[in-house]
Protein backbone atom coordinates (compact mmCIF):
# COMPACT_ATOMS: atom_id res chain seq x y z
CA UNK A 1 0.00 0.00 0.00
CA UNK A 2 1.19 3.25 -0.56
CA UNK A 3 0.35 4.92 2.53
CA UNK A 4 3.17 2.08 4.22
CA UNK A 5 5.97 2.83 1.40
CA UNK A 6 9.57 2.84 2.73
CA UNK A 7 11.41 5.82 2.94
CA UNK A 8 14.73 6.10 1.87
CA UNK A 9 17.78 5.61 4.36
CA UNK A 10 18.30 8.55 7.06
CA UNK A 11 20.05 9.70 10.41
CA UNK A 12 17.20 11.29 12.80
CA UNK A 13 19.09 13.08 15.13
CA UNK A 14 16.94 14.33 18.21
CA UNK A 15 18.19 16.71 20.57
CA UNK A 16 16.11 16.78 23.58
CA UNK A 17 16.46 12.91 23.64
CA UNK A 18 15.88 12.31 27.14
CA UNK A 19 12.76 14.69 27.22
CA UNK A 20 9.29 13.95 27.63
CA UNK A 21 8.56 14.44 23.92
CA UNK A 22 10.67 12.13 22.59
CA UNK A 23 10.07 9.50 25.07
CA UNK A 24 6.43 10.06 25.29
CA UNK A 25 5.82 10.53 21.43
CA UNK A 26 8.99 10.54 19.01
CA UNK A 27 10.29 7.27 20.03
CA UNK A 28 6.94 5.54 19.83
CA UNK A 29 5.53 7.34 16.51
CA UNK A 30 9.32 5.74 15.10
CA UNK A 31 8.73 2.54 16.26
CA UNK A 32 5.12 2.04 14.52
CA UNK A 33 6.52 3.31 11.36
CA UNK A 34 9.34 0.15 11.50
CA UNK A 35 6.58 -1.76 12.38
CA UNK A 36 4.32 -0.68 9.42
CA UNK A 37 7.48 -1.16 7.42
CA UNK A 38 8.41 2.07 6.20
CA UNK A 39 11.59 2.83 7.66
CA UNK A 40 14.48 1.01 6.09
CA UNK A 41 17.03 -1.51 7.92
CA UNK A 42 19.81 1.05 8.23
CA UNK A 43 18.02 3.90 9.10
CA UNK A 44 19.87 5.79 12.04
CA UNK A 45 18.36 7.01 14.99
CA UNK A 46 20.71 9.28 17.19
CA UNK A 47 19.24 10.64 20.62
CA UNK A 48 21.16 13.88 21.95
CA UNK A 49 21.06 15.44 25.41
CA UNK A 50 22.88 17.15 28.21
CA UNK A 51 22.05 13.83 30.51
CA UNK A 52 25.23 11.86 31.20
CA UNK A 53 24.02 8.23 29.50
CA UNK A 54 26.13 5.58 27.50
CA UNK A 55 24.45 3.63 24.66
CA UNK A 56 23.01 0.81 26.83
CA UNK A 57 21.09 2.99 29.29
CA UNK A 58 19.87 5.30 26.46
CA UNK A 59 18.57 1.80 24.64
CA UNK A 60 17.04 0.73 28.30
CA UNK A 61 14.72 4.07 28.79
CA UNK A 62 14.05 3.98 25.55
CA UNK A 63 12.46 0.06 25.94
CA UNK A 64 10.58 1.27 29.19
CA UNK A 65 9.08 4.05 27.27
CA UNK A 66 8.07 1.83 24.54
CA UNK A 67 6.71 -0.57 27.05
CA UNK A 68 4.99 2.45 28.94
CA UNK A 69 3.42 4.31 26.18
CA UNK A 70 2.12 1.90 23.09
CA UNK A 71 -0.06 -0.62 23.63
CA UNK A 72 1.08 -4.45 24.96
CA UNK A 73 -0.73 -5.59 21.91
CA UNK A 74 1.49 -3.54 19.07
CA UNK A 75 4.79 -4.63 21.33
CA UNK A 76 6.77 -7.09 19.49
CA UNK A 77 9.96 -8.44 21.04
CA UNK A 78 11.96 -9.27 18.00
CA UNK A 79 10.30 -5.74 16.32
CA UNK A 80 11.54 -3.77 19.60
CA UNK A 81 15.00 -5.46 19.39
CA UNK A 82 15.34 -4.15 15.69
CA UNK A 83 14.26 -0.39 16.57
CA UNK A 84 16.75 -0.26 19.51
CA UNK A 85 19.41 -1.51 17.59
CA UNK A 86 18.86 1.66 15.37
CA UNK A 87 19.73 3.51 18.11
CA UNK A 88 22.60 5.49 19.32
CA UNK A 89 22.79 8.27 21.69
CA UNK A 90 25.30 10.98 22.87
CA UNK A 91 25.54 13.20 25.73
CA UNK A 92 26.04 16.89 24.73
CA UNK A 93 24.88 20.35 25.54
CA UNK A 94 23.49 21.61 22.10
CA UNK A 95 23.81 25.03 23.15
CA UNK A 96 27.33 24.90 23.42
CA UNK A 97 30.50 24.10 21.72
CA UNK A 98 32.55 20.69 22.77
CA UNK A 99 34.13 17.81 21.70
CA UNK A 100 30.88 16.47 22.09
CA UNK A 101 29.73 17.58 18.89
CA UNK A 102 32.78 15.61 17.31
CA UNK A 103 31.38 12.07 19.06
CA UNK A 104 28.34 13.08 16.73
CA UNK A 105 30.12 14.12 14.16
CA UNK A 106 31.68 10.22 14.28
CA UNK A 107 28.81 8.59 14.52
CA UNK A 108 26.93 10.28 11.51
CA UNK A 109 30.53 9.57 9.60
CA UNK A 110 29.32 6.22 9.55
CA UNK A 111 26.75 6.68 7.06
CA UNK A 112 26.46 8.00 3.76
CA UNK A 113 27.06 11.79 3.41
CA UNK A 114 24.14 12.24 0.75
CA UNK A 115 21.40 10.59 2.72
CA UNK A 116 18.48 12.08 4.21
CA UNK A 117 19.72 14.33 7.41
CA UNK A 118 16.53 15.10 9.95
CA UNK A 119 17.74 17.30 13.11
CA UNK A 120 14.22 17.54 15.53
CA UNK A 121 14.48 20.28 17.71
CA UNK A 122 12.47 18.96 20.94
CA UNK A 123 14.47 21.20 23.11
CA UNK A 124 13.88 24.93 24.51
CA UNK A 125 13.28 27.11 21.61
CA UNK A 126 15.83 29.80 22.64
CA UNK A 127 18.36 27.32 22.27
CA UNK A 128 17.65 26.86 18.74
CA UNK A 129 19.72 29.44 17.01
CA UNK A 130 22.76 27.86 19.42
CA UNK A 131 21.62 23.97 18.09
CA UNK A 132 21.64 25.75 14.41
CA UNK A 133 25.18 27.68 15.03
CA UNK A 134 26.76 24.36 16.25
CA UNK A 135 25.82 22.37 13.51
CA UNK A 136 27.32 24.94 10.94
CA UNK A 137 30.46 25.54 13.35
CA UNK A 138 31.02 21.40 13.26
CA UNK A 139 30.27 20.68 9.50
CA UNK A 140 26.84 19.08 9.57
CA UNK A 141 24.57 20.57 7.73
CA UNK A 142 24.38 19.08 4.14
CA UNK A 143 21.77 19.32 1.44
CA UNK A 144 19.73 16.86 2.31
CA UNK A 145 19.53 18.20 5.84
CA UNK A 146 16.25 19.29 7.45
CA UNK A 147 15.72 20.72 10.95
CA UNK A 148 12.32 20.09 12.60
CA UNK A 149 11.41 23.05 14.69
CA UNK A 150 8.68 22.24 17.74
CA UNK A 151 6.33 24.96 19.16
CA UNK A 152 6.21 27.27 20.26
CA UNK A 153 7.96 29.61 17.77
CA UNK A 154 8.17 32.33 20.22
CA UNK A 155 6.26 33.95 22.74
CA UNK A 156 5.67 37.42 20.72
CA UNK A 157 6.67 38.59 16.91
CA UNK A 158 9.87 39.45 18.41
CA UNK A 159 10.59 36.51 19.86
CA UNK A 160 9.67 34.28 16.54
CA UNK A 161 11.25 36.97 14.99
CA UNK A 162 14.51 36.04 16.55
CA UNK A 163 14.31 32.66 16.28
CA UNK A 164 13.08 32.26 12.77
CA UNK A 165 16.20 34.74 12.14
CA UNK A 166 18.83 32.07 14.27
CA UNK A 167 17.46 28.81 12.27
CA UNK A 168 17.11 30.83 8.64
CA UNK A 169 21.06 31.78 9.35
CA UNK A 170 22.60 28.70 8.85
CA UNK A 171 19.33 26.72 7.07
CA UNK A 172 17.13 27.82 3.72
CA UNK A 173 13.37 27.64 4.08
CA UNK A 174 13.16 24.75 2.17
CA UNK A 175 14.41 22.98 4.71
CA UNK A 176 13.30 24.03 8.05
CA UNK A 177 10.13 22.59 8.63
CA UNK A 178 7.91 23.94 12.16
CA UNK A 179 5.85 21.01 13.30
CA UNK A 180 2.16 21.23 14.16
CA UNK A 181 0.90 18.13 15.49
CA UNK A 182 -2.71 19.09 15.04
CA UNK A 183 -1.92 19.05 10.98
CA UNK A 184 -1.12 15.34 11.25
CA UNK A 185 -4.33 14.27 12.64
CA UNK A 186 -6.13 12.43 10.41
CA UNK A 187 -9.56 14.55 10.54
CA UNK A 188 -7.91 17.80 10.51
CA UNK A 189 -6.46 16.78 7.08
CA UNK A 190 -10.20 15.02 5.93
CA UNK A 191 -11.23 18.94 6.50
CA UNK A 192 -9.62 19.09 2.96
CA UNK A 193 -11.34 15.94 1.22
CA UNK A 194 -15.01 17.17 3.02
CA UNK A 195 -14.77 20.43 1.54
CA UNK A 196 -13.73 19.85 -1.59
CA UNK A 197 -14.08 16.15 -2.92
CA UNK A 198 -17.84 16.49 -1.93
CA UNK A 199 -20.03 19.28 -4.19
CA UNK A 200 -22.23 18.66 -1.53
CA UNK A 201 -20.00 20.32 0.79
CA UNK A 202 -18.16 22.73 -1.13
CA UNK A 203 -21.46 24.38 -2.45
CA UNK A 204 -22.52 24.99 0.68
CA UNK A 205 -19.59 26.11 2.32
CA UNK A 206 -19.75 30.06 2.26
CA UNK A 207 -21.79 32.49 4.49
CA UNK A 208 -24.59 32.49 2.01
CA UNK A 209 -25.61 29.10 4.15
CA UNK A 210 -23.36 29.03 7.31
CA UNK A 211 -24.35 31.08 10.63
CA UNK A 212 -21.21 30.25 13.05
CA UNK A 213 -18.14 27.97 13.12
CA UNK A 214 -16.96 26.66 16.51
CA UNK A 215 -13.41 25.48 16.92
CA UNK A 216 -12.86 23.78 20.12
CA UNK A 217 -10.15 22.03 21.89
CA UNK A 218 -10.74 21.42 25.36
CA UNK A 219 -9.33 18.59 28.32
CA UNK A 220 -9.94 17.42 31.61
CA UNK A 221 -6.54 17.68 33.00
CA UNK A 222 -5.33 20.48 34.54
CA UNK A 223 -1.40 21.86 34.22
CA UNK A 224 0.10 19.40 36.98
CA UNK A 225 3.67 18.99 36.24
CA UNK A 226 3.86 21.60 33.26
CA UNK A 227 3.00 24.23 35.75
CA UNK A 228 5.93 26.03 35.64
CA UNK A 229 5.99 26.20 31.58
CA UNK A 230 2.38 26.80 31.11
CA UNK A 231 2.52 29.72 33.34
CA UNK A 232 4.48 31.82 31.10
CA UNK A 233 2.80 30.72 28.24
CA UNK A 234 -1.21 30.36 28.54
CA UNK A 235 -4.06 28.82 26.67
CA UNK A 236 -4.17 31.41 23.59
CA UNK A 237 -0.59 30.91 23.00
CA UNK A 238 -0.79 27.36 23.90
CA UNK A 239 -3.54 26.10 21.53
CA UNK A 240 -4.91 29.32 19.97
CA UNK A 241 -2.16 31.16 18.03
CA UNK A 242 -0.74 27.94 16.43
CA UNK A 243 -2.91 24.69 16.61
CA UNK A 244 -6.33 25.94 16.23
CA UNK A 245 -5.64 29.20 14.11
CA UNK A 246 -4.14 26.50 11.95
CA UNK A 247 -7.71 24.47 12.22
CA UNK A 248 -9.38 27.73 11.55
CA UNK A 249 -7.41 27.96 8.08
CA UNK A 250 -8.60 24.96 6.44
CA UNK A 251 -12.24 25.53 7.54
CA UNK A 252 -11.75 29.05 5.73
CA UNK A 253 -9.37 29.18 3.00
CA UNK A 254 -10.43 28.87 -0.90
CA UNK A 255 -9.80 25.76 -2.84
CA UNK A 256 -5.96 25.92 -3.39
CA UNK A 257 -4.65 24.75 -6.74
CA UNK A 258 -3.36 21.83 -5.60
CA UNK A 259 -1.84 19.76 -2.86
CA UNK A 260 1.59 21.01 -3.36
CA UNK A 261 2.97 22.68 0.22
CA UNK A 262 3.02 26.12 -1.25
CA UNK A 263 -0.63 25.95 -2.69
CA UNK A 264 -1.82 25.07 0.53
CA UNK A 265 0.04 27.22 2.74
CA UNK A 266 -0.60 30.12 0.49
CA UNK A 267 -4.00 29.44 0.77
CA UNK A 268 -3.99 29.44 4.65
CA UNK A 269 -1.87 32.79 4.67
CA UNK A 270 -4.75 34.47 2.62
CA UNK A 271 -6.90 33.39 5.72
CA UNK A 272 -4.43 35.11 8.72
CA UNK A 273 -4.15 38.30 6.93
CA UNK A 274 -7.87 38.72 6.56
CA UNK A 275 -8.30 37.87 9.97
CA UNK A 276 -10.31 41.10 11.78
CA UNK A 277 -7.50 42.54 14.06
CA UNK A 278 -8.94 42.81 17.75
CA UNK A 279 -8.09 46.06 19.40
CA UNK A 280 -7.39 46.72 22.88
CA UNK A 281 -11.13 49.05 21.89
CA UNK A 282 -12.68 45.42 21.15
CA UNK A 283 -10.92 43.02 22.75
CA UNK A 284 -13.61 42.54 25.86
CA UNK A 285 -16.54 42.58 23.28
CA UNK A 286 -14.41 39.55 21.05
CA UNK A 287 -12.73 37.88 23.83
CA UNK A 288 -12.37 35.58 27.24
CA UNK A 289 -9.83 34.69 29.45
CA UNK A 290 -10.27 32.58 32.59
CA UNK A 291 -8.58 30.30 35.25
CA UNK A 292 -10.11 27.16 36.87
CA UNK A 293 -10.68 27.33 40.38
CA UNK A 294 -11.33 23.49 42.47
CA UNK A 295 -13.89 21.47 41.25
CA UNK A 296 -14.89 18.09 40.29
CA UNK A 297 -13.14 16.07 37.17
CA UNK A 298 -14.01 12.45 36.73
CA UNK A 299 -15.70 12.25 39.99
CA UNK A 300 -12.54 13.50 41.76
CA UNK A 301 -12.17 16.64 43.63
CA UNK A 302 -9.35 18.81 42.35
CA UNK A 303 -7.39 21.97 43.51
CA UNK A 304 -7.76 25.11 41.24
CA UNK A 305 -4.95 26.67 39.30
CA UNK A 306 -3.94 29.04 42.05
CA UNK A 307 -3.41 26.35 44.37
CA UNK A 308 -1.48 23.77 41.38
CA UNK A 309 1.04 26.69 40.82
CA UNK A 310 0.94 27.44 44.18
CA UNK A 311 1.20 31.61 43.96
CA UNK A 312 -0.89 34.63 41.94
CA UNK A 313 -0.69 34.18 38.47
CA UNK A 314 -2.32 36.61 36.04
CA UNK A 315 -2.33 33.47 33.09
CA UNK A 316 -5.37 32.30 31.33
CA UNK A 317 -6.27 28.68 31.30
CA UNK A 318 -9.65 28.80 29.20
CA UNK A 319 -9.13 31.47 26.03
CA UNK A 320 -12.44 32.08 23.84
CA UNK A 321 -12.11 34.29 21.42
CA UNK A 322 -14.63 35.20 18.27
CA UNK A 323 -13.16 35.49 15.00
CA UNK A 324 -14.33 37.40 11.86
CA UNK A 325 -11.99 36.27 8.63
CA UNK A 326 -13.14 39.75 6.69
CA UNK A 327 -13.48 37.91 2.86
CA UNK A 328 -16.43 37.72 0.75
CA UNK A 329 -16.83 34.24 1.27
CA UNK A 330 -17.78 34.52 5.21
CA UNK A 331 -19.00 37.76 5.54
CA UNK A 332 -20.72 38.13 8.68
CA UNK A 333 -20.03 34.65 9.84
CA UNK A 334 -18.28 34.37 13.65
CA UNK A 335 -15.75 31.78 13.97
CA UNK A 336 -15.66 31.09 18.01
CA UNK A 337 -12.27 29.11 18.94
CA UNK A 338 -11.71 28.40 22.29
CA UNK A 339 -9.59 26.59 24.49
CA UNK A 340 -9.52 25.43 28.09
CA UNK A 341 -7.85 22.99 30.44
CA UNK A 342 -10.21 21.09 33.57
CA UNK A 343 -13.08 21.26 31.49
CA UNK A 344 -15.76 19.16 32.21
CA UNK A 345 -14.91 16.62 29.21
CA UNK A 346 -11.83 15.99 26.65
CA UNK A 347 -12.96 16.87 23.31
CA UNK A 348 -11.47 18.40 19.88
CA UNK A 349 -14.12 19.35 17.53
CA UNK A 350 -15.00 21.57 14.43
CA UNK A 351 -18.64 22.40 14.83
CA UNK A 352 -20.44 24.41 11.56
CA UNK A 353 -23.47 25.76 11.97
CA UNK A 354 -25.72 26.17 8.69
CA UNK A 355 -28.14 29.09 8.89
CA UNK A 356 -32.59 27.75 9.35
CA UNK A 357 -34.52 27.15 6.32
CA UNK A 358 -36.86 29.54 5.54
CA UNK A 359 -39.70 27.93 5.30
CA UNK A 360 -42.92 28.18 7.65
CA UNK A 361 -44.33 25.43 6.03
CA UNK A 362 -43.93 22.89 9.13
CA UNK A 363 -45.63 25.42 11.57
CA UNK A 364 -42.30 26.63 13.26
CA UNK A 365 -38.60 27.09 11.72
CA UNK A 366 -36.66 23.83 11.54
CA UNK A 367 -33.54 23.86 13.33
CA UNK A 368 -30.31 24.70 12.27
CA UNK A 369 -28.38 21.56 10.41
CA UNK A 370 -25.22 20.73 12.29
CA UNK A 371 -22.46 19.00 10.69
CA UNK A 372 -19.64 17.73 13.61
CA UNK A 373 -15.73 16.89 12.72
CA UNK A 374 -14.09 15.26 15.47
CA UNK A 375 -10.64 15.19 15.98
CA UNK A 376 -10.62 13.52 19.63
CA UNK A 377 -11.99 11.14 20.78
CA UNK A 378 -13.77 8.91 18.53
CA UNK A 379 -12.85 10.74 15.39
CA UNK A 380 -15.88 10.99 13.02
CA UNK A 381 -17.96 13.11 10.92
CA UNK A 382 -21.80 13.77 12.68
CA UNK A 383 -24.15 15.66 10.13
CA UNK A 384 -27.59 16.65 12.36
CA UNK A 385 -30.85 16.69 10.16
CA UNK A 386 -34.55 17.36 10.48
CA UNK A 387 -36.72 14.83 9.84
CA UNK A 388 -40.43 13.53 10.80
CA UNK A 389 -40.61 12.65 14.00
CA UNK A 390 -42.03 8.88 13.59
CA UNK A 391 -43.55 8.42 17.08
CA UNK A 392 -46.30 11.22 15.87
CA UNK A 393 -48.82 10.44 13.42
CA UNK A 394 -48.60 14.42 12.82
CA UNK A 395 -46.54 16.20 10.89
CA UNK A 396 -43.98 16.40 13.66
CA UNK A 397 -40.22 17.74 12.89
CA UNK A 398 -36.95 16.58 15.19
CA UNK A 399 -33.39 16.21 14.74
CA UNK A 400 -31.46 12.92 13.97
CA UNK A 401 -27.96 12.59 13.65
CA UNK A 402 -26.19 10.74 10.95
CA UNK A 403 -22.78 9.85 12.49
CA UNK A 404 -19.81 7.44 10.78
CA UNK A 405 -16.73 7.05 12.88
CA UNK A 406 -13.74 7.39 10.31
CA UNK A 407 -11.75 3.93 10.69
CA UNK A 408 -8.72 2.81 9.30
CA UNK A 409 -8.92 -0.38 6.69
CA UNK A 410 -8.50 -3.61 8.68
CA UNK A 411 -10.18 -1.38 12.10
CA UNK A 412 -6.68 -0.39 13.31
CA UNK A 413 -6.43 2.69 15.10
CA UNK A 414 -5.81 6.03 13.70
CA UNK A 415 -2.08 6.39 13.63
CA UNK A 416 -0.46 9.09 16.02
CA UNK A 417 -0.41 12.48 14.64
CA UNK A 418 3.33 12.59 14.80
CA UNK A 419 3.89 9.38 12.78
CA UNK A 420 3.37 10.69 9.56
CA UNK A 421 5.10 14.08 10.26
CA UNK A 422 8.10 12.53 11.33
CA UNK A 423 8.48 10.79 7.91
CA UNK A 424 7.41 13.78 6.04
CA UNK A 425 10.27 15.43 7.06
CA UNK A 426 12.30 12.42 5.67
CA UNK A 427 10.41 12.46 2.59
CA UNK A 428 11.26 16.58 2.52
CA UNK A 429 7.13 17.23 2.08
CA UNK A 430 6.44 20.26 3.72
CA UNK A 431 2.56 20.23 3.20
CA UNK A 432 1.77 19.64 6.55
CA UNK A 433 4.51 22.15 8.05
CA UNK A 434 4.40 26.05 9.05
CA UNK A 435 5.82 28.40 6.94
CA UNK A 436 7.69 31.29 8.02
CA UNK A 437 5.23 33.89 6.74
CA UNK A 438 2.22 31.87 8.49
CA UNK A 439 4.10 32.07 11.71
CA UNK A 440 4.15 35.60 11.62
CA UNK A 441 0.79 36.38 11.14
CA UNK A 442 -0.83 34.31 13.64
CA UNK A 443 2.01 36.65 16.20
CA UNK A 444 0.27 39.69 14.18
CA UNK A 445 -3.29 38.42 15.22
CA UNK A 446 -2.61 37.26 18.55
CA UNK A 447 -0.47 39.43 19.91
CA UNK A 448 -2.36 42.33 20.40
CA UNK A 449 -5.17 40.34 22.15
CA UNK A 450 -2.46 39.20 24.43
CA UNK A 451 -1.59 42.96 25.26
CA UNK A 452 -4.70 43.75 26.01
CA UNK A 453 -4.67 41.04 28.44
CA UNK A 454 -1.33 41.97 30.10
CA UNK A 455 -3.19 45.73 30.40
CA UNK A 456 -6.10 44.08 31.78
CA UNK A 457 -8.82 45.39 29.00
CA UNK A 458 -10.36 41.98 29.75
CA UNK A 459 -11.04 41.01 33.32
CA UNK A 460 -9.86 37.54 34.31
CA UNK A 461 -12.91 35.49 34.77
CA UNK A 462 -12.98 32.14 36.42
CA UNK A 463 -14.63 28.41 36.34
CA UNK A 464 -15.24 25.43 38.13
CA UNK A 465 -13.31 22.56 37.55
CA UNK A 466 -15.11 20.35 35.15
CA UNK A 467 -17.69 22.89 34.04
CA UNK A 468 -17.65 24.18 30.47
CA UNK A 469 -15.69 27.27 31.39
CA UNK A 470 -17.03 30.99 32.69
CA UNK A 471 -20.93 32.12 32.27
CA UNK A 472 -18.86 34.93 29.89
CA UNK A 473 -18.44 32.61 27.28
CA UNK A 474 -21.98 31.94 26.77
CA UNK A 475 -22.70 35.62 26.69
CA UNK A 476 -20.01 35.89 23.83
CA UNK A 477 -21.98 33.71 22.01
CA UNK A 478 -25.59 35.00 23.29
CA UNK A 479 -25.08 37.78 21.50
CA UNK A 480 -24.62 36.62 18.38
CA UNK A 481 -28.03 34.28 18.69
CA UNK A 482 -25.56 30.98 19.08
CA UNK A 483 -25.06 28.67 21.71
CA UNK A 484 -21.64 26.15 22.59
CA UNK A 485 -22.06 22.84 20.91
CA UNK A 486 -22.96 21.33 24.52
CA UNK A 487 -25.31 23.28 25.27
CA UNK A 488 -27.78 22.19 22.12
CA UNK A 489 -26.89 18.38 22.59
Amino acid sequence: MEHFQQVEPFDYVIFGATGDLTMRKLLPALYNRLRMGQIPDDACIIGAARTELDREAYVARAREALERFLPSDILSPGLVERFLDRLDYVTLDSSQEGPQWETLKSLLAKTQPDRVRVYYFATAPQLYGSICENLHTYGLITPNSRVVLEKPIGTNMATATAINDGVGQYFPEKQIYRIDHYLGKETVQNILALRFANPLMNAAWSAEHIESVQITAVETVGVEGRAAYYDTSGALRDMIQNHLLQVLCLVAMEAPDSLEADAVRNAKLAVLNALRPITDATAATETVRAQYTAGVVGGENVPGYLEELGKPSATETYAAVRAWVDTPRWKGVPFYIRTAKRSGRKVSEIVVTFRPAATTMFGATPASNRLVLRVQPNEGVELRLNVKNPALDVFNLHTADLDTSIRMEGGMPFPDSYERLLLDAVRGDPVLFIRRDEVEAAWRWAEPILDAWKHDKVPMQTYSAGSYGPEQATRLLAGHGDTWHEASE
